[in-house]
């Protein structure tokens, strides 16, 4: 259960730090000037395209807490071996985390209407994303390769499981960022691309943190850490 709460902590201090830049305490009748004129006059309704997303990751999250929970019950059982974690993952991960950062980037870029860097970001989370898939799947090959296929142990399962899931998530999200990529490509104004590329940015830093989280979860970290934690707290 420890892991489980961790993961809802770390998907609502997300959250929270999403929501703190809505501005949805926001008073425009305590403002002074023309309406529309002060700082974030614009983002006092949040879009649509925010609310569905928002929508989606709790949805997401929740499926993941799931997956994640049926992970820490059924590792109790006699019958579970551990397989050894590639350390490709290692290097994907570096590859996941590059492309979050660069979506950032270009999300800063998008912001000061710098259409060239925009591009160029886009471009470099979307290329790093594929290298994150097929590196992915080579660790797959490999373990394949040694033996562990899907069906030989119930920890094997829940291997390919997770990073599956967690591949099609990234996958759908390739789909949303080429569709970004192709307009900016056709010349489209900065402007109007601005939310895409904000949200996009918004569900790579999800997917990172969920596999974080996943890849603790793998490797026996998480539980070492959170048993650590448990022996500092005095009884």
């Amino acid at each position: 259960m420890g892991v489980i709460v961790l993961f809802i902590g770390g998907l609502a201090l997300y959250a929270g730090w999403w929501l703190s830049h809505q501005r949805l305490m926001a008073k425009p009748w305590l403002e002074e000037g023309v309406i529309g004129e002060f700082p974030g006059g614009d983002r006092l309704s949040a879009p649509t395209a925010k609310i569905g997303l928002g929508v989606f990751l709790v949805v997401a999250g929740s499926l993941f807490t799931l997956v994640m929970s049926a992970y820490v019950v059924r590792m109790q059982l006699l019958d579970w071996r551990p397989l050894p974690v590639p350390r490709l993952l290692w290097f994907n991960t570096g590859v996941l985390v590059l492309s979050s950062v660069i979506l950032q980037w270009a999300q800063a870029a998008a912001r000061r209407g710098d259409y060239d860097g925009t591009v160029t970001g886009v471009l470099g989370g979307g290329v790093s994303a594929v290298v994150f898939l097929i590196g992915q799947l080579l660790a797959w090959r490999q373990l394949i390769a040694a033996g562990y296929v899907v069906a030989g142990n119930p920890a094997n399962s829940f291997f390919y499981l997770v990073t599956a899931i967690h591949g099609l998530h990234l996958l759908g999200g390739l789909v949303a960022l080429g569709r970004t990529i192709a307009k900016l490509w056709r010349g489209a104004d900065l402007p109007k691309l601005r939310l895409s590329v904000e949200l996009c940015a918004l569900y790579w830093h999800f997917l990172l943190l969920v596999w974080l989280m996943l890849l603790g979860l793998l490797t026996g970290w998480t539980l070492a850490f959170l048993d650590f934690c448990g022996r500092l707290v005095p009884n």
